[in-house]
């Protein structure tokens, strides 16, 4: 049973940095895609960040230039670095992976950041 854990959430003000983690216990067969999303209250969740196989890591606009995806294949674990994090950034983070017979979600973790 393949399973994703976040972690690295919590408060901050708004300037500052969080480094989220993502890391997957079992065996993920033929990954396509690990990405990150995040719920605000009462919105949708949006995607902030996909790496698929083959391709440049895509960020959204908002997070352009602030947040940065990266990954220890040795300890099956995704990293999510936001930097200058905004109040706007606030929301629940996910993390995602796209498999060749499976898809897979984290249970989240909170992100607050005031002003």
């Amino acid at each position: 049973q393949v399973k994703l854990v976040e972690s690295g959430g919590g408060l901050v003000q708004a300037g500052g940095s969080l480094r989220l983690s993502c890391a997957a216990s079992g065996s993920i067969f033929s990954v396509n895609t690990i990405a990150w999303y995040r719920q605000a209250p009462g919105k949708q969740r949006e995607l902030v960040a996909a790496d698929s196989v083959g391709e440049t890591v895509n960020y959204a606009d908002s997070v352009k230039g602030r947040f940065t995806v990266s990954r220890d294949n040795a300890k099956n674990t995704v990293y999510l670095q936001m930097n200058s994090l905004k109040p706007e950034d606030t929301a629940v983070y996910y993390c995602y992976v796209k498999a060749a017979y499976n898809d897979y979600w984290g249970q989240g973790t909170q992100v607050t950041v005031s002003s």
